[in-house]
C-alpha cells in the first residue's frame, strides 16, 4: 500500500497509536522525543517528519535533531509556510511532488514551542484529526522534558547568551498564554543580553495577575535584583494578598537585600476575566496603553508610588472595566527611550503610531507582540542600548 498507509485509520487505530505514545513518553529521555515522533509518523504513513523550535530571538524555526527526523536549514518565521503556521497557530497544508506537506502548531496552553511538519501521500479528515492530536502530545512532551534537559535550549539558542540573560529566561513564565477569556503574550529584547527587565503572570481561577518590572542598572546586578523582585511578587501573590500588600512585600525584599539606593519600577495588574474589571498599581513604571478597536484609546494613568525598594507610600489602586477585545500594552522605558537610527528617541507618540499601524493587521496577540518588538528593533537599526520588553494582555470576554 502506498506510503505504508494502514488500512484501518479509524478512531480505534488512532487511540491505540496515541495511547502507545503516552505509555512510552512517561520514561522517555528528552533526546529520544525525535525518534519516537518519527516512529509514530511512519506508522501513520508519513515521511520526512520535522520538529521545528522557535529560537530565542523569535526570528527562526530551527529543526530538532534526532534519528528519523528530517534535517534542514532553519526557516525564517516571516518567510516560510512553517512560519505562517507558527504565527497563525493553525495547520498549513502545502501540495508538493508526490504528496502534501502538513505543518501543525505545537501548542501547550496557548503557548507555542514551534511547528511539527510531515508529508503524506494525501490528507483527509481522519489524518488531520490524528496529526492534530499527535502535535498536541508532542508539544506537551517538549514542555515537560524541557525542565530537565539542555537539549532544547541548545537548539533554540542562535548565539551566545550572557549570564544575566540566562537568569532572566529561567525566571520567565511561558511567553504566551491563550485561554477562552484571556490571552497574554510577551517578548524581551535583546534576547541574548537582557538583564533587568522581566514579567510574570498567573491565572488563578477567574483572576489574571500580571506584573512587569524594570530593575535599575545592567548586567548581573540588574538580573539579580529582578530575580528578587519577581520572587517576592510571586510569594506575596500566592499568599493571597492584595496589590498594595504585594507592593509592600516587594519593597521590603528589595530594600533589605540591596540597600536604599537600588530600586525596581513595577506595574501590577489584576483582571477579573469574567467581568473584565481591571485594577492596577503603578510603582514608578511607564503607564500601560489601552488598545480598543485597533487603536490606542488611552493610557492607564492614576496615582503612583515610588519604585520598589525606595520605601514609597502605600499605593492607591486604580480601576476600570474593559470591553471584549480590549488589549493592554505594558512596556518598559527602553521601548520609548531608545533612538531611531541617527535620530531622536522613539517617545510615546511614535510608539502609539506603530501600535495603531500594526493593530490594523488584525493579527493574534502572539503575532502582534512579536511584530511590534521586531518593528521597533528594525527602526533602531537592530541595536539597543537598554532592555526593551513588552507584554500584551487581551480580555476576550
Amino acid at each position: 500500500m502506498a506510503g505504508g498507509r494502514h488500512a484501518d485509520r479509524g478512531e480505534s487505530f488512532g487511540e491505540a497509536l496515541l495511547g502507545e505514545l503516552l505509555d512510552r513518553a512517561h520514561e522517555l529521555p528528552p533526546h529520544l522525543i525525535g525518534p519516537l515522533v518519527a516512529d509514530v509518523v511512519e506508522r501513520l504513513g508519513g515521511r520526512r517528519p520535522q520538529v521545528l523550535l522557535q529560537d530565542y530571538g523569535q526570528l527562526l524555526l530551527v529543526p530538532l535533531p534526532g534519528d528519523g527526523l528530517a534535517d534542514g536549514e532553519p526557516q525564517l518565521i516571516d518567510d516560510s509556510e512553517a512560519g505562517r503556521c507558527f504565527l497563525d497557530a493553525r495547520p498549513v497544508e502545502l501540495p508538493e511532488d508526490g504528496g502534501v506537506r502538513v505543518h501543525l502548531p505545537l501548542l501547550d496552553g496557548g503557548d507555542q514551542a514551534g511547528v511539527m511538519a510531515v508529508t503524506l501521500d494525501s490528507v483527509d479528515d481522519q489524518d488531520r484529526r490524528l496529526l492534530r492530536r499527535l502535535s498536541g502530545l508532542v508539544a506537551d512532551l517538549l514542555v515537560t522534558k524541557h525542565g530537565y534537559s539542555d537539549l532544547f535550549f541548545g537548539v533554540r539558542r542562535g548565539e551566545s547568551m550572557s549570564v544575566a540573560a540566562e537568569i532572566q529566561w529561567t525566571l520567565l513564565p511561558p511567553l504566551a498564554m491563550v485561554m477562552p477569556r484571556v490571552a497574554v503574550a510577551g517578548i524581551l529584547e535583546p534576547a541574548y543580553d537582557v538583564a533587568g527587565d522581566s514579567f510574570d503572570y498567573a491565572l488563578n481561577e477567574d483572576v489574571l495577575h500580571v506584573v512587569m518590572i524594570d530593575a535599575m542598572g545592567h548586567g548581573l546586578d540588574a538580573a539579580t535584583m529582578a530575580t528578587v523582585a519577581i520572587g517576592a511578587y510571586r510569594h506575596a501573590r500566592r499568599a493571597g494578598t492584595g496589590l498594595p500588600e504585594i507592593y509592600a512585600f516587594m519593597d521590603r525584599a528589595v530594600a533589605d537585600q540591596f540597600g536604599p539606593e537600588h530600586f525596581v519600577t513595577a506595574q501590577m495588574l489584576q483582571l477579573d476575566t469574567t467581568t473584565g474589571h481591571l485594577e492596577w498599581v503603578n510603582a514608578g513604571h511607564p503607564s500601560p496603553m489601552l488598545i480598543r478597536d485597533h487603536r490606542v484609546a488611552l493610557r492607564l494613568t492614576g496615582p503612583t508610588t515610588l519604585p520598589v525598594g525606595l520605601g514609597g507610600a502605600e499605593p492607591q489602586m486604580s480601576g476600570m472595566t474593559l470591553e471584549p477585545g480590549d488589549r493592554l500594552l505594558c512596556f518598559t522605558d527602553g521601548l520609548i527611550e531608545e533612538h531611531e537610527t541617527g535620530e531622536a528617541e522613539f517617545g510615546e507618540d511614535q510608539l502609539i503610531d506603530w501600535v495603531n499601524g500594526l493593530e490594523r493587521t488584525d493579527r493574534g496577540i502572539r503575532a502582534m507582540a512579536r511584530s511590534l518588538s521586531h518593528t521597533l528593533k528594525r527602526a533602531r537599526g537592530g541595536h539597543t542600548t537598554d532592555d526593551s520588553t513588552l507584554l500584551l494582555v487581551e480580555w476576550r470576554g
